[in-house]
């Protein structure tokens, strides 16, 4: 390979940087393709509904198939990244999104549309189990947080490009506008030939036991920290999936029009990725355990008073605080993660699975059962509870802070 021919400076800690920054590019864009194509349909509802006669439930399935193919196939991904490699994973991915996205193209039916969005799911699970895992194995430990939040904010960068991605669609058609960004998928699978291929694994202590899969996975689950962070990895995702379901919906009971409910969660996620990318750095140097006290604790005050809000320019200042402090979260938890996978003897493929795993179901569960709730109980029901939840969870952190510390590279 052209990557592997040359020889190339390496760093102290034993890393090629110039190899690494073509990985952070290649996975960057990798995630940032995928989290376009699951955040495009939001705009497109409105146009499929009165085309399709869908009722709220069909919108509602429609929209939680992409997640429902990520929480199917996660771990499956996993194991084939273990099989496989990483690079194989993220090839398969990347050709999942490039045929389910052209199918959505091209179909006109409720089938066709869900199981083309269910087939994105399942190729974002692949995307991702790879891409992850391959950071993970190239990335020095001390540098794992940093790497990780570079991909985080790409992927955030998606949520905020696909809207209007959708957006353009709704008003040129689906067909020509989303073949020609599908092909780029396609480039991606070539590129990931182009960087050095990664190990298979963490090279492991000679003196321990070799552990199978099913033991580590035993293990991790077996520990509280573990539980823990998976639970971490959930909680954001519920919290942003009821987010983007009752903001929208209060905003516009309070006065708000369309444009306006759209550039606040655009600009919500432009200060999503600017956190993510920067909350990087600090896990590396200080540890996950500070990151991710101040997140929860910011996103769960501010949460908590999202129904107190007494005008949509409060509650988009609400909004913007919310999204902030749960984009603060995401790069400690999945470095967590992988922390915690080293120490069990796990495969960095199969906790990228466990990680969207949790992902996956964080947002089932909010965007589908946080507005279920909120028509039974109210919105403050939904947002208190939320509130309670992010908070409590920083006040465990801060009380176990050092098991937390113990399982941070810092």
């Amino acid at each position: 390979m052209a990557a592997a021919s040359t020889p190339q400076a390496v760093g102290s800690d034993g890393a090629d940087p110039r190899e690494l920054r073509r990985l952070v590019l290649l996975v960057g864009a990798a995630v940032l393709i995928d989290t376009t194509f699951y955040a495009v349909v939001a705009p497109l509802l409105p146009q499929l509904s009165h085309a399709l006669h869908l009722s709220k439930l069909g919108a509602g399935v429609l929209t939680a198939c992409y997640a429902a193919g990520m929480l199917l196939a996660s771990l499956p991904g996993g194991y084939l990244a273990v099989a496989l490699g990483p690079r194989v994973a993220l090839s398969i991915g990347l050709g999942l999104l490039f045929a389910s996205t052209v199918a959505f193209a091209l179909l006109h039916s409720t089938l066709g549309l869900d199981t083309a969005r269910f087939c994105e799911g399942v190729g974002g699970a692949f995307s991702w189990d790879g891409g992850v895992a391959w950071l993970v194995l190239a990335a020095p430990a001390a540098r794992r947080g940093t790497v990780i939040g570079q991909a985080v904010s790409a992927a955030i960068a998606g949520s905020v490009a696909g809207p209007a991605v959708g957006a353009l669609a709704s008003a040129t058609g689906r067909a020509a506008l989303f073949i020609a960004l599908a092909t780029l998928a396609l480039v991606l699978v070539l590129a990931t030939w182009l960087v050095r291929a990664p190990a298979r694994r963490l090279e492991p202590d000679p003196s321990d036991p070799i552990v199978s899969p099913r033991r580590a996975i035993g293990s991790l689950l077996g520990r509280p920290l573990g539980r823990g962070a998976l639970w971490m990895m959930a909680l954001p995702a519920m919290a942003a999936g009821s987010l983007t379901v009752l903001g929208s919906l209060r905003l516009h009971a309070l006065g708000a029009g369309a444009g306006v409910i759209g550039a606040t969660f655009i600009g919500a996620s432009i200060l999503e990725t600017a956190t993510s990318s920067g909350v990087g750095v600090v896990s590396d140097r200080r540890g996950r355990l500070a990151p991710l006290i101040v997140a929860f604790s910011v996103a769960g005050a501010a949460i908590a008073c999202f129904s107190a809000a007494p005008s949509a320019v409060a509650l988009v200042a609400v909004i913007a605080l919310s999204t902030a402090g749960l984009g603060g979260a995401w790069t400690p938890v999945m470095a967590l993660l992988a922390d915690l996978s080293e120490g069990v003897g796990l495969d960095q493929a199969l906790g990228a699975g466990l990680m969207n795993v949790a992902w996956a179901t964080g947002q089932i569960l909010g965007s589908g059962g946080g507005g279920a709730l909120a028509r039974l109980a109210g919105d403050a029901t939904v947002t208190l509870l939320l509130g309670a939840c992010l908070l409590l969870t920083a006040a465990v952190l801060t009380r176990h802070r050092g098991a937390v510390l113990t399982a941070s590279p810092g």
